[in-house]
């Protein structure tokens, strides 16, 4: 009788979870995103941190347990089950729950102040429906400069990475001293270096002709004004950047230097505009073309009215 209640509790509260989360989604449904497990691969592909330290056994807030390395897809944000054939596992866990049975810890990653699961997720499923604050786990943490806050998603963990990499780039370089309006902005990580590293090889080539060593400061303005504002030029008056929707200006520089580069190896002497206008036929997108087709004939019609003339 007694193991009967027992299943029986196990099995309703089961079915409350899933109605929880079935809710979960639909309140989700305009921003699925927010109502989603981080992937740990995918947040360690996003940050790149360097080394693993293993930290032993903790007392870790649950509610720091934001993702999972492989189970993502089963749990929502709130790791209540999204899936019905997790019953059966998930039921024989919370039995040991109501029974007080001791479960051994479970495994977790740390990184960046928040924690992903290697191995018990029903454990902290379980927990989480019961009001379990807390729960014994064996930590390895992975180093990183980014804190991740448990509502963040993988979208704004990497807009949190992008910010750091620019505030970095700007402190390191002066970027932006010179001028109110100079302003660098990626949609991906790691673009920043790719610049630096762009004005290390121009100061390069600009110190051929000196006699003396050029300051940083000098090479970086001299860039901006002649390799990469030029690029920006073109990508503006042949409105490029309506071909690559959620993309920006800096994006489209890295992208059309690189490729410029490739086409003067394979054919010798190329135009930067060319480059830009072949990297956009081949890479960007139909719609963005239409759409920029319209945008330049506006501008045309808008230009050409006797309003618009001063």
């Amino acid at each position: 009788m007694e193991i009967s209640a027992v299943s029986q509790q196990a099995e309703d509260d089961f079915s409350r979870a899933r109605g929880r989360a079935i809710l979960s989604h639909i309140q989700h449904f305009m921003n699925t995103d927010r109502n989603k497990l981080l992937s740990f691969n995918d947040v360690k592909d996003i940050l790149k941190p360097k080394n693993e330290v293993y930290r032993g056994s903790q007392v870790v807030p649950i509610d720091l347990i934001v993702g999972s390395e492989g189970r993502y897809h089963d749990f929502n944000k709130y790791f209540l089950p999204k899936r019905e054939h997790l019953r059966s596992r998930w039921k024989r866990v919370d039995e040991a729950h109501i029974k007080d049975i001791i479960l051994p810890p479970i495994q977790l990653y740390e990184i960046g102040g928040a924690y992903f699961v290697r191995d018990g997720n029903h454990r902290v499923s379980v927990s989480k429906a019961q009001g379990v604050e807390f729960i014994d786990a064996v930590v390895t943490g992975l180093a990183t400069e980014i804190n991740i806050k448990p509502s963040m998603t993988t979208d704004e963990l990497r807009e949190a990475l992008i910010k750091y990499e620019k505030n970095i780039f700007y402190e390191k370089t002066g970027f932006g001293a010179q001028t109110d309006y100079w302003d660098l902005n990626f949609s991906s990580p790691g673009r920043y270096d790719v610049i630096y590293n762009h004005i290390l090889v121009h100061k390069y080539y600009l110190n051929e002709t000196r006699e003396d060593e050029i300051p940083f400061n000098e090479a970086l303005v001299s860039w901006y004004n002649n390799v990469y504002n030029p690029v920006i030029t073109i990508i503006r008056d042949e409105w490029h950047l309506a071909n690559f929707p959620g993309r920006t200006e800096a994006d489209l520089y890295v992208w059309i230097i690189k490729h410029w580069d490739l086409l003067k190896r394979k054919y010798g002497a190329y135009s930067l505009v060319n480059a830009a206008g072949d990297f956009s036929r081949k890479y960007g997108q139909e719609k963005g073309r239409f759409r920029r087709l319209l945008v330049m004939l506006a501008d045309r019609i808008f230009k050409g009215n006797k309003f618009y003339k001063k």
